[in-house]
């Protein structure tokens, strides 16, 4: 029996209470939806979004051990498809993607945080931010210091995808949910 929203709601909310977390857990959820629909060539988006809602579970209680947790609960539930994804979005791990959800998660996990941190700091927040601005804020090494720039463009070349489209990709999907992730502007 797959698992369902409500399941990995429950689980994510049971593991993760600080707010920042579980408003990158959605924003990655969302992203990865769109992303399933985009890279996923015929996949369930709603199975990407789990693997977005999920990647990062267990990191606030076990962060010396992240993903772990999740990748064996995961596991517990007979899902090795989302397990690997959520396991190859450890990049210290090393392991080979299996496919397309795995390339997808990686390449959309850091880039969504950064864009909304983009969006932060910006007077109309989402509304009008572009590529180039992402861009200009990944030069800038103290911005977001703790986002690992490598990360974001390994991740985005191993997609296959062009980097520019990709940023644009992640600004669009985000952007009708502008409200409810605090992106909106003032």
């Amino acid at each position: 029996m797959p698992i369902t929203r409500e399941q990995a709601t429950a689980l994510l909310h049971d593991w993760t209470k600080t707010a920042s977390l579980l408003a990158h857990a959605r924003a990655v959820e969302i992203v990865m939806r769109a992303a399933g629909t985009k890279y996923g060539d015929g996949a369930d988006p709603e199975r990407w979004a789990l693997a977005g809602l999920l990647h990062d579970a267990d990191y606030e209680q076990w962060p010396e051990t992240h993903p772990q947790r999740t990748v064996d609960w995961l596991r517990q539930q007979g899902d090795e498809e989302l397990a690997h994804a959520v396991a190859f979005h450890q990049t210290a791990w090393n392991l080979p993607p299996n496919g397309p959800l795995d390339k997808a998660l990686l390449a959309c996990d850091e880039l969504a945080g950064f864009v909304i941190a983009c969006c932060l700091v910006r007077p109309e927040g989402i509304a009008t931010l572009e590529p180039k601005s992402v861009k200009k804020k990944l030069k800038d090494k103290a911005f977001a210091a703790k986002v690992d720039r490598e990360i974001i463009r390994n991740s985005v070349e191993l997609l296959g995808v062009d980097f520019d489209e990709h940023i644009r990709f992640v600004i669009e999907a985000l952007k009708p949910h502008a409200a409810e992730l605090g992106i909106a502007g003032k």
